[in-house]
């Protein structure tokens, strides 16, 4: 049965930081892509970032380049997203999922199959 469960969000001001973290079942790193989507209110579920299983290429949304970097440690089967210099506009919520249907990973968050229950980030004064 897959894993996957996020941690790490909050209440941060704006300029902040937050690592949130996505702890997957221990085959899942070399055979599944991870994500990281977010939903904020009144909006679709987008792509934020993600990590291809076979070679650790990322991608990363137009949004959070430069801000944004996802990783991922064996020795913990867990994925990261630090998440510097927060807006008021990264608050949602968080999901880490994961697919294994494709080579390279991707924002489309219709190509994820196993989802997490999400984790909260508000970005607020």
């Amino acid at each position: 049965q897959l894993q996957i469960v996020e941690s790490g969000g909050g209440l941060v001001q704006p300029g902040g930081s937050l690592r949130l973290s996505c702890a997957v079942s221990a085959f899942m790193l070399d055979y599944y892509n991870i994500a990281w989507l977010r939903q904020a209110p009144g909006k679709e579920r987008e792509g934020v970032s993600c990590i291809s299983s076979n070679d650790g290429s990322t991608d990363y949304a137009d949004s959070v380049k430069g801000r944004f970097t996802i990783s991922r440690d064996y020795a913990k089967n867990t994925v990261y997203l630090q998440m510097n210099s927060l807006k008021p506009e990264d608050t949602a919520v968080y999901y880490c999922a994961a697919t294994n249907r494709y080579l390279y990973c991707s924002g489309n968050v219709q190509e994820y199959d196993y989802w997490g229950q999400g984790t909260q980030v508000t970005v607020s004064s």
